[in-house]
């Protein structure tokens, strides 16, 4: 029996990569597709954590077409879904889905198809899986395979709990026998990751995590920086190119928005207090490209499936790193190079602990999203490859340093600071660590404050033996020596500053302590298209080939009504201008062209090649 359940995996693999090329225009299986396809096509639960433009859906879309019946997709966005399903069905592929957005008729003519079997995929929100009538139906239906995207969203210690994904264990009642689930997320901790197969009841689950770092990604962070100034000539250096640009708050949004269109620079701006009518067009110009920046509040973006997002920027820090890497992850979808770019000021701390307690979570809760943004507020201060400093965040090794971040291509001096960490060390120990940053550094400062005197830290014998400093250097010093795990924060909303065991090789084993000293400058640090490696894959001569591709993809697009990149993503185009293909049988050389999309798009592209090769 082993060897005959071997051979219809291996068959079936073998299918799967006959799919793969026939739909989606690929040979082979990206790292940890082939992995996660051959478990559920096995008959295997399966956990896929996967970076943003991994590939996730391709592990569930490729199986749903090799097994019988019909498989429902779990989704949580619907602007996700639409976008999904025109893909899908550009790609030649039955697919639909059932949301708020469809009258009755169109719910009803749905369900109706959808009992007779005529699609293959069906796209849901979790919300739907509390209808009688739609899990009525599932009881009557083939269901093979289950598919949950964000999967993060089941785990109360997510970034982004959704009560409503609660009810996807519950919807397993009502099909038998029970399908394979499949669960895919870009981004959880061990902790999420144990939650999502606790609270999906993932059985024995494969569990493929293919590592979380983007090498197409380039990540800075840019302190003491005028926000603003930064920002304008930041976009101005890439015009052309689509950017995200992500505030904390409405007003913020509001005013950055008005700010950048009034110097002709035209932002739509999104956030959950517009009507909703002003939302969907805003995010429908951005998809289809009418509309190259957008600035938005964290209500807009998961889900949003636009693959050529060349630059993410964070005017605020966000509440922590999970958050964080999903955002600045949707720069780059299409593996073409992105850049991720956060600002930070003391500010944004201020204002994330404001959400903190404002908000109506539990005391363990918050103590939790305390602990989370004081891992944010490191990674602002590390020095060490910022990359890295994620991969190790979601625990797995960080490896080499990536080479393209703001902290790899840092060019200040690189400072002994082993005699003022060893002052800073001594005057937390002797405030019992029982205080926080700002007072410590008031104390190695030698400042006359009432608090400082209060307590009596004035005739500790630390007291001033940093008065060469700032108060804001000592403050940068000591959250260096935090980010780079020398002291620690308590989880509240006002962290005490402790000593971790790594102080014990400084002040007793001769160890030596380095930090790069951030410059007291207004202007702050660029992160200019030299220091970030670039944006554009396009050679110079072909950049104009590649111009009118993109016109040839807009106006089909407009004519079909879906966003370009259903046409074909930026990638594929690039491809296109390299091997310039002016037959069927070149075009099918080019990677992302499947069958359906070469008897539909094939030859308008192809003829726009044969006139500039010719021109």
């Amino acid at each position: 029996m082993p060897d005959t359940i071997d051979k219809d995996i291996g068959r079936s693999m073998g299918e799967a990569r006959s799919v793969l090329k026939r739909f989606f225009g690929y040979d082979a299986f990206r790292r940890g597709q082939e992995e996660l396809i051959e478990a559920i096509l096995s008959g295997r639960d399966a956990l896929g954590v996967m970076p943003t433009g991994a590939g996730k859906s391709i592990c569930y879309q490729v199986p749903a077409l090799l097994m019988p019946g019909v498989t429902i997709v779990v989704s949580p966005l619907i602007s996700l879904m639409k976008d999904q399903v025109d893909a899908l069905n550009a790609a030649g592929i039955e697919a639909t889905l059932i949301n708020s957005t469809l009258s009755a008729k169109e719910t009803n003519d749905r369900l109706r198809d959808i009992y007779y079997g005529h699609y293959k995929l069906v796209y849901v929100a979790p919300e739907r899986l509390e209808s009688e009538r739609f899990r009525g139906m599932l009881r009557h239906i083939k269901v093979p395979l289950v598919a949950v995207d964000e999967a993060h969203c089941v785990s109360q210690w997510g970034h982004d709990f959704r009560p409503s994904y609660m009810g996807i264990s519950r919807m397993l009642q009502d099909i038998e026998p029970r399908p394979v689930m499949a669960a895919f997320t870009a981004t959880a901790t061990d902790v999420v990751k144990d939650d999502i197969v606790d609270r999906l009841r993932l059985a024995s689950p494969a569990r493929i995590t293919t590592g979380y770092a983007r090498e197409n990604l380039s990540l800075s962070v840019v302190k003491n920086a005028d926000k603003r100034d930064y920002l304008v000539r930041y976009i101005r250096e890439r015009a052309g190119q689509s950017g995200i640009i992500y505030a904390a708050t409405r007003r913020e949004v509001e005013g950055l928005a008005g700010f950048l269109t009034s110097l002709g620079l035209p932002a739509g701006m999104y956030h959950a207090g517009l009507p909703e009518e002003e939302r969907a067009r805003t995010q429908e110009a951005f998809i289809r490209d009418d509309l190259q920046l957008i600035v938005a509040t964290n209500a807009f973006g998961m889900g949003i499936d636009k693959s050529n997002v060349r630059y993410v920027v964070h005017f605020n820090m966000p509440k922590n790193l999970e958050a964080y890497y999903q955002e600045a992850g949707r720069a780059g979808r299409d593996g073409e190079p992105g850049e991720c770019v956060m600002l930070f000021s003391a500010q944004d701390v201020v204002t994330q602990k404001f959400f903190i307690e404002r908000s109506e979570a539990e005391d363990e809760r918050k103590r939790n999203d305390y602990r989370l943004l004081n891992d944010m507020v490191e990674y602002a201060h590390t020095s060490d490859c910022l990359q890295r400093a994620i991969v190790r965040y979601f625990g797995e090794d960080g490896g080499e340093p990536c080479g393209r971040c703001s902290s790899c291509n840092d060019e200040r001096e690189l400072r002994d600071v082993t005699d003022q960490a060893k002052l800073v060390f001594a005057c937390v120990s002797a405030m019992k660590q029982r205080f926080g940053i700002t007072l410590t550094a008031k104390v190695l400062r030698g400042a006359s404050d009432a608090k400082v005197r209060q307590f009596g830290f004035d005739s500790l014998p630390w007291y001033g033996r940093l008065g060469s400093l700032s108060e804001k250097e000592i403050v940068q010093l000591i959250h260096g020596l935090v980010a780079d795990g020398y002291l620690k924060l308590t989880d509240s909303q006002y962290p005490v500053v402790q000593l971790a065991a790594k102080v014990r090789g400084v002040m007793s084993e001769g160890e030596q302590v380095f930090q790069r000293i951030e410059p007291q400058q207004s202007g702050g640090r660029t992160s200019s298209r030299s220091r970030s490696g670039g944006v554009s894959a396009v050679p110079p001569a072909d950049a104009e080939l590649f111009e009118r591709l993109r016109e040839v993809r807009k106006s089909l697009a407009t004519r079909e009504g879906v966003p370009p990149f259903i046409i074909f993503g930026d990638a594929t185009l690039r491809e296109m201008c390299a091997l310039r293909p002016t037959s069927e049988h070149e075009m099918r050389r080019v990677k992302g062209v499947g069958d359906a999309k070469l008897e539909k798009y094939g030859e308008a592209f192809a003829e726009a090649i044969r006139v500039y090769v010719e021109g």
